[in-house]
């Protein structure tokens, strides 16, 4: 049995994710769209304290990117198409047949669902939504129900309108055309698609969908285990992966590997025969050091990230202050193939600056001048994104480990 050790995993886990390359190359058109299509999808998200995550996850991979780019291909050319994964991301409209089974299978648990734990009501707008939109045009929430009585804002409290739109949109009648600000903007998905992409008839079956997911899954992340693959897109159970390895392994088209984590324990996972010769094994990813969103693909899965790189992250935004062990909104920081660091910092547009308030160390590395020097120029960059002219770094910035805070 083929066996990877820590840092030939590491190695083809980043080709797979477009980190191990040096960040460089076209940053629009069909060069962005290329790079979208090469990670799968990539996740929409509205917290903007330095750039929001979408922006920041292409903008690790190509400097060049600016978030007119991406809005091009999305809400102009049609290229993207609005969906869930795991969560609310961008993805090909080349995909956009694969997720029939996700429609329908969405129309189904949504509706089981929201009749319990939203207001009543909804399911009786379906009708009104579609006839304002037919003779109104695209729509946003705000747009719709305006004599319904509004909640807090939260999901849990949306007016029968707008869950009824969301519902509309997750299980197909509805697209998303884009976004004023933040908010989704509606339009009917037989006046935004073309005929083909709208026809259910012709759609994928499931056995199909389940083969698509798998695979592409598999080629996005280099080795995984059924549960992983069937995280990955978030269409399809566990139990329907563990199958398609089942029949693939038999047909000798996977073969099982051993992957050493970052604490040398070893973890079963699938791989593509041939693993042992991919050209990642070969040599080592750039040094380039690059500040990550959050929830950028390489790390969105945390417990994939923990056990290769030794990387125990959280999101602290809902985490009361004085409980948080690092910040609001903290960014991984990785060079080579480690996340070296991870830093809490803000962009006061008003201020035009970009301020660093703090800034740890992972594990055993140590923030020397060449480290310095490296963050010191991402951050030149990271700031041209964020859109102001200055980088300052607060008293008391370098915080040391980040293992004696957790």
């Amino acid at each position: 049995m083929l066996r990877l050790d820590n840092a030939q995993a590491r190695r083809v886990f980043l080709d797979r994710h477009r980190l191990a390359e040096v960040p460089q190359g076209g940053a629009s058109g069909n060069d962005l769209l290329s790079l979208i299509e090469s990670l799968g999808f990539v996740q929409l998200d509205s917290i903007n304290t330095v750039a929001r995550a979408h922006d920041l996850i292409l903008f690790a991979r190509r400097p060049r990117y600016r978030p007119a780019a991406l809005k091009m291909l999305y809400e102009k050319q049609r290229a993207l198409f609005e969906h869930w994964t795991h969560d609310a991301a961008v993805i090909p409209m080349a995909f956009y047949p694969q997720w029939h089974l996700r429609r329908k299978r969405d129309a189904e648990r949504l509706r089981r669902r929201w009749q319990k734990d939203r207001r009543a009501g909804f399911e009786a707008q379906f009708q009104v939504i579609l006839d304002q939109i037919k003779s109104e045009g695209p729509v946003c929430s705000g747009d719709v129900g305006k004599d319904e009585t509004r909640g807090s804002g939260g999901w849990w409290d949306w007016h029968p309108s707008k869950t009824a739109l969301e519902y509309l949109w997750r299980s197909g009648a509805l697209c998303v055309v884009g976004r004023d600000g933040f908010k989704k903007r509606y339009d009917l998905t037989e006046r935004v698609l073309e005929k083909h992409l709208c026809d259910d008839l012709h759609a994928p079956g499931e056995a199909e969908t389940v083969d698509w997911c798998c695979a592409q899954a598999l080629a996005r992340l280099g080795f995984a285990t059924h549960g992983e693959l069937a995280a990955f897109w978030a269409h399809i159970t566990p139990a329907e992966a563990r199958q398609w390895c089942q029949r693939e392994l038999a047909a000798g088209r996977l073969e099982q590997v051993e992957i050493i984590g970052a604490d040398g324990s070893v973890k079963l996972a699938f791989a593509r025969p041939g693993l042992d010769e991919d050209p990642a094994l070969g040599g080592a990813p750039t040094n380039r050091l690059r500040i990550l969103s959050p929830f950028d693909p390489a790390l969105r899965d945390r417990k994939r990230a923990e056990r290769l790189f030794g990387f125990n992250y959280r999101i602290e935004v809902f985490v009361p202050e004085p409980q948080r062990s690092f910040g609001y909104y903290v960014f991984p920081i990785l060079q080579g193939d480690q996340i070296v660091g991870r830093i809490d910092m803000k962009a006061f547009r008003d201020q035009n600056v970009l301020r660093v308030k703090a800034l740890w160390s992972e594990g055993k590395v140590r923030w020397g001048k060449a480290r310095q020097a490296a963050l010191e120029a991402e951050l030149e960059r990271v700031k041209r994104l964020a859109g102001v002219a200055q980088v300052v770094f607060e008293d008391g910035w370098l915080r040391g480990s980040a293992l004696h805070h957790l």
